[in-house]
């Protein structure tokens, strides 16, 4: 075991020594269910109308609770093999099933022999098998037993399920509730769970698709299940204060936290170029400016220097109206993403959670939503989830017409992007769009920290260069006085759109900046601009500290208002490869004085979103009511005709 501050490692040759004894495990061995239903296949009635004998109950004082089923013989390697499969050979993956549950029944009996030394739970063993345990340290031997048991349980559950994880298939498994968790020493839980899973192989393993699944499953729910009770139980600290290194398999193991496979997704969607989207201009250069940002991220130390030194968009929404690029820009961005990744040679991930996420099943759309959050967070890989039409996913609070899943999706992202417990690292990002960001609930749009307005071409160039694009090369027709795509120069269309957000848009929120600058003068002081947000919170209930918090994480983005060079992107040895605190510092070198006019453009950017929504918000509910006054009055008209 070597120590790295506070990482640990466990050594190859630690692990190894342990293969006989995992080996064994899985040849075979009996158990007797304490708390589980045994497997045993059911007895047919001797003849109509008598059933079988009920199995036999102690009436023996202090014995009724003490199981009294016979122990069952588990032969893991034998049931693997059972496993229906094309050849008779033992098949490719019935051999990484059993590979992968020796490497995790050794590594975790490493990890318990680890932390055994250091706890001086060993010492507290030799002296209960002399008889001579102090009265005084039972208690403590009984946490400790505990502790272990748990520890060992998780670890080889996680390890088992990321050793899997790049066998699985498109064929899923749900295995039931587990059951038979025995913590009173670290053999005895190891024997409780094998002998569960055996019982899940048998029923549900029916052929090598579906028993890698079954395992897999299974390992994940042990993992939910010995977590729950670690949450409350003592003695724990030396295994969950160190993140603990298995090298050779390239795991890292941090406490009661599942670790996953850094895979990147295989994408086979059509990516477009940025010269491809047409208007859109300042969510275009975001979007750039984003994916060479998450580039920044540091695998070694597990952090992003934007992240640190502020600037990171970790959320974004996206809304325009249908028909304005918002796919495309999706695209886009995705597109960036993965060609850096593939000359970096990270792991991309990009997971999109759609309408098709929400079940009927109580529940179930609350796990889909958890499950794309912890796949687009986890650090190992550079992450972007999207959510298209957030507005049919995610139910407003109080809203009778959501169904119960969008609710239960609108509590999960809602915790997952500005909860207590959310670690922004700066590996992935989250984009929210919508044509009708109106309809998304107030909380949850507000936590989006970045909005991208997705307003499509607007100028005639715009509409020449769009209708040029998407007609192809394959026509005659002259392309005329023009010159192709100059109007989607980057830099000069983001800085006319940055300026145009010197004044506010939308009416309403007009009218409360004339007031405020009538009455201050130009807003150039930091007191002048807090008098400036407050009249919008007076105009507007809804802009609360939150707001303040995304138009000031927006000024520092446009503090960092440079794009790395593409040169950074296209040679890693540059940039991307190069250690935390140089990449730190060669970021902190380009980032730009914060000015007033970025604070006076963000605000507007924000508080005129903010509006638009309201305004949208309120018209279409005025128009509703409109439209169900006239049915009212046509209905009665029509009554009263027919009564005459």
């Amino acid at each position: 075991m070597s120590l790295t501050g506070n990482r640990m490692e466990l050594r190859e040759e630690d692990i190894v020594k342990h293969y006989p004894a995992a080996f064994a495990l899985l040849e075979g061995f009996d158990h007797a269910p304490r708390i589980a239903a045994g497997g045993a296949a059911p007895v047919a009635e001797r003849s109509s109308g008598i059933g079988t004998r009920r199995r036999f109950r102690s009436t023996t004082p202090g014995l009724a609770g003490r199981s009294v089923a016979r122990p069952e013989g588990v032969r893991l390697l034998e049931r693997i093999e059972s496993a229906e499969a094309e050849d008779p050979l033992v098949s490719p993956r019935q051999a990484a099933v059993m590979g992968a549950l020796r490497r995790a029944l050794a590594v975790a009996l490493a990890m318990g022999e680890q932390l055994s030394e250091a706890s001086g739970l060993d010492g507290l063993k030799r002296a209960n098998l002399e008889g001579a345990l102090p009265a005084d340290r039972k208690a403590d031997f009984g946490a400790l037993l505990t502790a272990e048991a748990l520890v060992v349980l998780h670890v080889c559950a996680n390890t088992l399920a990321y050793l899997l994880a790049p066998h699985l298939g498109e064929v899923t498994v749900e295995p039931g509730e587990v059951e038979e968790i025995l913590t009173d020493n670290a053999p005895l839980a190891l024997h409780g769970m094998l002998w569960e899973l055996d019982q899940d192989i048998a029923a549900l393993g029916t052929d090598e698709a579906r028993l890698v699944a079954v395992v897999a499953g299974f390992a994940e729910k042990v993992m939910e299940k010995v977590a729950a009770r670690a949450a409350t139980a003592p003695r724990l600290e030396a295994f969950t204060s160190a993140a603990w290194r298995v090298e050779a398999d390239d795991l890292t193991l941090q406490g009661f936290t599942p670790a996953t496979k850094a895979r990147g997704s295989v994408l086979t969607m059509a990516f477009k170029k940025p010269h491809e989207v047409v208007g859109n201009h300042i969510a275009k250069y975001q979007a750039m400016k984003l994916a060479k940002m998450l580039m920044a991220y540091d695998f070694e130390r597990r952090l992003n220097p934007f992240a640190e030194l502020g600037g990171f968009i970790f959320t974004f929404m996206g809304d325009g109206a249908p028909g304005t690029g918002k796919t495309t820009l999706i695209q886009m961005m995705a597109g960036l993403l993965n060609d850096y990744c593939q000359v970096a040679g990270y792991p991309f991930r990009y997971q999109n959670f759609g309408i098709d996420n929400i079940d009927s099943y109580q529940g179930k759309s609350g796990q889909n939503a958890k499950a794309f959050i912890q796949t687009v967070l986890d650090p190992g890989v550079i992450g972007f989830g999207t959510i298209d039409d957030i507005d049919q996913i995610a139910g407003k609070r109080g809203d009778r017409q959501s169904s119960a899943g969008q609710q239960e999706v609108t509590a999960v992202f809602m915790e997952a992007f500005a909860g207590a417990n959310t670690v922004v690292r700066g590996n992935c990002t989250f984009g929210m769009f919508s044509n009708y960001p109106e309809n998304v609930d107030d909380a949850l749009r507000q936590r989006a920290g970045a909005r991208f307005l997705v307003d499509g071409p607007q100028t005639r160039e715009d509409y020449i260069d769009i209708l040029a694009l998407l007609l192809g090369k394959k026509h005659d027709i002259p392309l005329g006085a023009h010159e192709l795509f100059a109007a989607q120069e980057i830099k000069r269309a983001v800085a006319a759109s940055f300026e145009g957000h010197g004044r506010p848009k939308e009416a309403g929120l007009l009218a409360v900046w004339e007031r405020v600058e009538d009455r201050l003068g130009r807003l150039d002081t930091i007191a002048k601009l807090g008098e400036y947000l407050k009249a919008i919170q007076q105009a507007d209930p809804r802009f609360t500290g939150r707001a303040i918090k995304n138009i000031t994480d927006a000024v520092k983005v446009r503090a960092m208002d440079f794009e790395l060079p593409d040169a950074w992107m296209e040679e890693p040895e540059l940039f991307l490869f190069k250690d935390y605190d140089t990449k730190a510092a060669m970021i902190a070198e380009l980032r730009q004085p914060i000015t007033v006019e970025m604070v006076v453009q963000e605000i507007n950017r924000y508080a005129d979103s903010e509006f638009r929504y309201a305004d949208k918000s309120d018209e279409v509910a005025i128009e509703a009511m409109v439209r169900d006054f006239g049915r009212q009055d046509e209905a009665k008209r029509r009554y009263l005709e027919g009564k005459g």
